[in-house]
Protein backbone atom coordinates (compact mmCIF):
# COMPACT_ATOMS: atom_id res chain seq x y z
CA UNK A 1 0.00 0.00 0.00
CA UNK A 2 1.37 3.33 -0.41
CA UNK A 3 -0.17 6.74 1.07
CA UNK A 4 -0.82 9.52 -1.37
CA UNK A 5 -1.73 13.40 -0.21
CA UNK A 6 -4.83 14.50 -1.60
CA UNK A 7 -5.58 18.15 -0.11
CA UNK A 8 -3.24 17.63 2.80
CA UNK A 9 -5.18 14.35 3.59
CA UNK A 10 -3.90 11.01 3.50
CA UNK A 11 -5.34 8.64 1.41
CA UNK A 12 -3.81 4.98 1.40
CA UNK A 13 -4.17 3.35 -2.10
CA UNK A 14 -2.98 -0.46 -2.84
CA UNK A 15 -0.15 -0.29 -5.26
CA UNK A 16 -1.78 -3.00 -7.38
CA UNK A 17 -5.09 -1.01 -7.71
CA UNK A 18 -3.24 1.81 -9.10
CA UNK A 19 -0.95 -0.38 -11.52
CA UNK A 20 -4.19 -2.15 -12.40
CA UNK A 21 -5.26 0.80 -13.44
CA UNK A 22 -2.41 2.15 -15.82
CA UNK A 23 -2.34 -1.61 -17.40
CA UNK A 24 -5.96 -0.83 -18.55
CA UNK A 25 -5.60 2.80 -19.37
CA UNK A 26 -3.57 1.60 -21.78
CA UNK A 27 -5.25 -1.34 -23.19
CA UNK A 28 -7.96 0.83 -23.70
CA UNK A 29 -5.65 3.75 -25.92
CA UNK A 30 -4.42 0.18 -28.35
CA UNK A 31 -8.12 -0.73 -28.55
CA UNK A 32 -8.95 2.85 -29.75
CA UNK A 33 -5.65 2.97 -31.78
CA UNK A 34 -7.27 -0.22 -33.86
CA UNK A 35 -10.96 0.70 -34.65
CA UNK A 36 -9.61 4.35 -35.43
CA UNK A 37 -8.84 3.69 -39.04
CA UNK A 38 -5.81 5.54 -39.61
CA UNK A 39 -4.53 7.60 -42.56
CA UNK A 40 -3.56 4.95 -44.55
CA UNK A 41 -6.17 2.86 -43.94
CA UNK A 42 -8.76 5.66 -45.43
CA UNK A 43 -5.95 5.89 -48.29
CA UNK A 44 -6.07 2.22 -49.22
CA UNK A 45 -10.06 2.11 -48.84
CA UNK A 46 -10.61 4.99 -51.21
CA UNK A 47 -8.31 3.21 -53.96
CA UNK A 48 -9.74 0.04 -53.94
CA UNK A 49 -12.93 1.85 -54.01
CA UNK A 50 -11.85 4.27 -56.98
CA UNK A 51 -10.38 1.00 -58.73
CA UNK A 52 -13.64 -0.86 -58.15
CA UNK A 53 -15.23 1.96 -59.94
CA UNK A 54 -12.69 2.24 -62.57
CA UNK A 55 -13.08 -1.46 -63.80
CA UNK A 56 -16.85 -1.29 -63.93
CA UNK A 57 -16.84 1.59 -65.47
CA UNK A 58 -13.97 -0.13 -67.88
CA UNK A 59 -16.05 -3.29 -68.28
CA UNK A 60 -19.43 -1.14 -69.21
CA UNK A 61 -17.63 0.36 -71.99
CA UNK A 62 -16.34 -2.60 -73.39
CA UNK A 63 -20.11 -3.66 -73.43
CA UNK A 64 -21.22 -0.54 -75.02
CA UNK A 65 -18.92 -0.59 -77.75
CA UNK A 66 -19.44 -4.64 -78.21
CA UNK A 67 -23.14 -3.83 -78.64
CA UNK A 68 -22.95 -0.71 -81.12
CA UNK A 69 -20.27 -3.38 -83.40
CA UNK A 70 -23.25 -5.97 -83.13
CA UNK A 71 -26.08 -3.23 -83.94
CA UNK A 72 -23.83 -1.69 -86.62
CA UNK A 73 -23.44 -5.26 -88.24
CA UNK A 74 -27.21 -6.04 -88.12
CA UNK A 75 -28.11 -2.69 -90.19
CA UNK A 76 -25.69 -3.26 -92.35
CA UNK A 77 -27.16 -6.27 -93.30
CA UNK A 78 -30.72 -5.80 -92.94
CA UNK A 79 -30.29 -2.92 -95.25
CA UNK A 80 -28.30 -5.52 -97.69
CA UNK A 81 -31.43 -7.79 -97.47
CA UNK A 82 -33.42 -5.07 -98.07
CA UNK A 83 -31.95 -3.92 -100.93
CA UNK A 84 -31.98 -7.79 -102.31
CA UNK A 85 -35.57 -8.29 -101.90
CA UNK A 86 -36.27 -4.96 -104.38
CA UNK A 87 -33.83 -7.13 -106.61
CA UNK A 88 -35.91 -10.07 -106.79
CA UNK A 89 -38.25 -8.75 -109.69
CA UNK A 90 -35.62 -7.96 -111.77
CA UNK A 91 -34.17 -11.15 -111.00
CA UNK A 92 -37.18 -13.50 -111.92
CA UNK A 93 -37.64 -10.88 -115.10
CA UNK A 94 -34.31 -12.23 -116.08
CA UNK A 95 -34.90 -15.83 -115.93
CA UNK A 96 -38.16 -15.41 -117.75
CA UNK A 97 -36.68 -13.96 -120.31
CA UNK A 98 -33.75 -16.81 -120.27
CA UNK A 99 -37.08 -19.53 -120.37
CA UNK A 100 -38.27 -17.75 -123.45
CA UNK A 101 -34.81 -16.93 -125.71
CA UNK A 102 -32.46 -19.16 -124.12
CA UNK A 103 -29.98 -18.80 -126.85
CA UNK A 104 -30.00 -14.78 -126.96
CA UNK A 105 -26.33 -13.99 -125.86
CA UNK A 106 -27.20 -10.84 -124.59
CA UNK A 107 -30.22 -12.79 -121.94
CA UNK A 108 -27.53 -15.10 -121.77
CA UNK A 109 -24.57 -12.26 -120.51
CA UNK A 110 -27.42 -10.50 -117.96
CA UNK A 111 -28.05 -14.08 -116.14
CA UNK A 112 -24.23 -14.58 -115.45
CA UNK A 113 -23.69 -11.19 -114.30
CA UNK A 114 -26.87 -11.47 -112.29
CA UNK A 115 -26.16 -14.92 -110.75
CA UNK A 116 -22.70 -13.25 -110.44
CA UNK A 117 -23.80 -10.62 -108.32
CA UNK A 118 -26.08 -12.33 -106.29
CA UNK A 119 -23.54 -14.85 -105.21
CA UNK A 120 -20.94 -12.18 -104.35
CA UNK A 121 -23.41 -10.48 -101.69
CA UNK A 122 -24.24 -14.39 -100.57
CA UNK A 123 -27.44 -14.51 -102.25
CA UNK A 124 -28.33 -18.12 -103.40
CA UNK A 125 -30.96 -19.46 -104.92
CA UNK A 126 -32.88 -22.53 -102.68
CA UNK A 127 -32.43 -25.45 -104.55
CA UNK A 128 -36.24 -27.07 -105.20
CA UNK A 129 -36.97 -29.63 -107.96
CA UNK A 130 -36.21 -33.43 -106.61
CA UNK A 131 -36.06 -31.93 -102.87
CA UNK A 132 -38.39 -32.92 -100.54
CA UNK A 133 -40.65 -30.36 -98.93
CA UNK A 134 -39.60 -28.41 -96.50
CA UNK A 135 -41.68 -26.09 -95.27
CA UNK A 136 -39.12 -23.48 -94.21
CA UNK A 137 -37.49 -23.16 -97.67
CA UNK A 138 -40.63 -24.01 -100.01
CA UNK A 139 -44.12 -22.66 -100.51
CA UNK A 140 -46.52 -25.68 -101.89
CA UNK A 141 -49.18 -24.24 -104.00
CA UNK A 142 -49.85 -27.15 -105.97
CA UNK A 143 -50.00 -30.96 -105.32
CA UNK A 144 -50.22 -33.14 -108.23
CA UNK A 145 -50.24 -37.20 -108.02
CA UNK A 146 -46.82 -38.47 -109.95
CA UNK A 147 -46.00 -42.19 -110.61
CA UNK A 148 -42.73 -43.07 -109.31
CA UNK A 149 -42.02 -39.93 -107.10
CA UNK A 150 -41.84 -40.17 -103.14
CA UNK A 151 -44.62 -38.24 -101.34
CA UNK A 152 -43.68 -34.72 -100.69
CA UNK A 153 -41.17 -34.27 -103.42
CA UNK A 154 -41.26 -31.04 -105.13
CA UNK A 155 -41.46 -31.89 -109.04
CA UNK A 156 -41.60 -28.67 -110.62
CA UNK A 157 -40.62 -25.32 -109.55
CA UNK A 158 -43.01 -21.92 -110.07
CA UNK A 159 -41.27 -19.12 -108.57
CA UNK A 160 -37.33 -19.59 -107.25
CA UNK A 161 -36.72 -18.95 -103.76
CA UNK A 162 -33.37 -17.13 -102.61
CA UNK A 163 -31.78 -16.75 -99.14
CA UNK A 164 -28.84 -14.61 -97.89
CA UNK A 165 -26.75 -16.25 -95.85
CA UNK A 166 -28.67 -18.31 -93.34
CA UNK A 167 -31.95 -15.88 -93.81
CA UNK A 168 -34.86 -16.83 -96.59
CA UNK A 169 -35.63 -13.67 -98.66
CA UNK A 170 -38.34 -15.39 -100.19
CA UNK A 171 -39.15 -18.99 -99.77
CA UNK A 172 -39.74 -20.93 -103.33
CA UNK A 173 -43.10 -21.94 -104.96
CA UNK A 174 -43.55 -25.29 -106.04
CA UNK A 175 -45.56 -28.26 -106.75
CA UNK A 176 -45.30 -31.35 -104.69
CA UNK A 177 -46.21 -34.95 -105.75
CA UNK A 178 -49.21 -36.35 -103.67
Amino acid sequence: MGIVMDDEKEVKVDAVSVADAKIKEKVAEKATEKTEPTEIDKLNAQIAELSDKYLRVAAELENTRRRAAIDIDAAARNRAMTVARHFLPVIDAVEAALVHSPDDAGILAMTRAVQSACSNIGMVKIETVGQKLNPQFHNAVQVIDVADTESNTIVEEMQAGYMFGDTVLRPAMVVVSK
